[in-house]
């Protein structure tokens, strides 16, 4: 090519860049089924919207939540974006946990790579470049907490409360709440709410720093509840005894709150938050890779079969029986006993413990030691 021509191909490489700018990083027009994203005001709100499901998320529900925080990401129009729950009850109940035990029990290692849709979900949270505000309308549980936690900020309406659930159904909170709980609330409250599963109510969830801010959500009779009690909140949410639930103040503190965020410069703002989140990407690097591959080998014991199932059937877990187990003879880790007996008629080997007929002849098996 001579020296002549390349000015020119230089100028019609711009030109088409210029008629075609940056493609790939332009928000897409996108059906979402489990999300709701809407963009106006220089505000994006990505809602949750499973509220048959208390705003569980499916592995749908992370696809979609992932995209709509990237197309939110790229759009320079919008400069803050606001996650919540549809309705009053839930802002989030975690995965779909009949999801769980219908997939992941089944085919343990499919849940490495729910996990891999998991992560990236959360970390389109972290590294979208713009605040996030966790607008938390109700309840934040287990992975709501967490994807709470991604967030850079939070109001919650004063009828909520926010706790984990993992040691209950036979899983670990690796998804956040391990890692971040100790650097929003401190070592020790962030073991009573991962050890105990306890509920935090929205005014303890502020004093604690959990959250940003709180705002009024019970009306009795037209007038606003300070601080309403466990048993107030229960009537507000049937709408008995002329109490009800009211977001308007969560969104006027919302609103307010995302509009302080608009007058700041963005470029300042993305590295601030990318500065802000060392500690929070620090810890989360170094501990989600191993929580994937954990989780995934977990899923094949006998804890999360059932604490799942015991989910799913609304009854206690048999937490006391598998304690029993593991204290007696150590098969604690599987479901019918250790693998370890084997067929005299054809063969089949690692037959559990307790089985008394072989799963693939039938045949009876000799007793243990004869």
């Amino acid at each position: 090519m001579s020296a002549r021509t390349r000015p020119t191909a230089v100028r019609e490489s711009e030109d088409e860049a210029a008629a075609d700018p940056i493609t790939p990083l332009e928000p897409e027009s996108a059906t979402f089924h489990d999300v709701l994203l809407e963009r106006s005001g220089g505000i994006a709100r990505i809602t949750l919207n499973r509220p048959e499901a208390y705003n569980a998320y499916s592995t749908r529900t992370l696809r979609e939540l992932a995209r709509a925080t990237w197309e939110a990401a790229v759009d320079d129009h919008v400069g803050v974006i606001v996650l919540t729950g549809a309705g009053t009850r839930a802002f989030c109940t975690g995965g779909d946990v009949k999801e769980y035990a219908r997939r992941f029990l089944k085919r343990p290692h499919d849940y490495w790579k729910y996990m891999a849709v998991f992560r990236e979900a959360v970390e389109a949270l972290l590294r979208c470049g713009k605040p996030v505000i966790a607008r938390l309308n109700g309840m934040a549980v287990g992975g709501g907490n967490e994807l709470h936690l991604a967030c850079d900020m939070s109001v919650a309406a004063s009828h909520i409360y926010i706790g984990q659930v993992g040691v209950g159904v036979g899983s670990v909170a690796a998804g956040g709440a391990t890692q971040w709980l100790p650097l929003v609330v401190g070592d020790r409250r962030a073991r009573q709410m991962l050890f105990l599963n306890e509920r935090i109510p929205a005014a303890r969830a502020e004093e604690w720093g959990l959250v940003t801010a709180t705002a009024p959500s019970v009306v009795r009779n037209g007038e606003w509840v300070a601080s309403p009690t466990a048993e107030e909140i229960g009537w507000a949410q049937k709408e008995e005894r002329g109490y009800r639930i009211d977001l308007r103040k969560l969104d006027d503190a919302v609103d307010g709150l995302a509009k302080r965020l608009l007058g700041m410069f963005p470029e300042c703002l993305r590295y601030t938050k990318a500065q802000t989140n060392y500690w929070k990407e620090l810890v989360w690097n170094q501990t989600v890779p191993h929580a994937q591959e954990w989780l995934a080998l977990h899923f094949a014991t006998a804890e999360p079969f059932e604490g799942m199932h015991a989910f799913v059937d609304k009854r206690p877990a048999r937490v006391a029986e598998l304690r029993q187990r593991i204290a007696k003879d150590g098969s604690g880790d599987y479901l019918h006993g250790s693998p370890s007996r084997s067929c005299g008629s054809c063969g089949e080997t690692g037959l559990a413990e307790q089985f008394r007929y072989c799963g693939r002849c039938g045949s009876p098996l000799a007793p243990e030691g004869g």
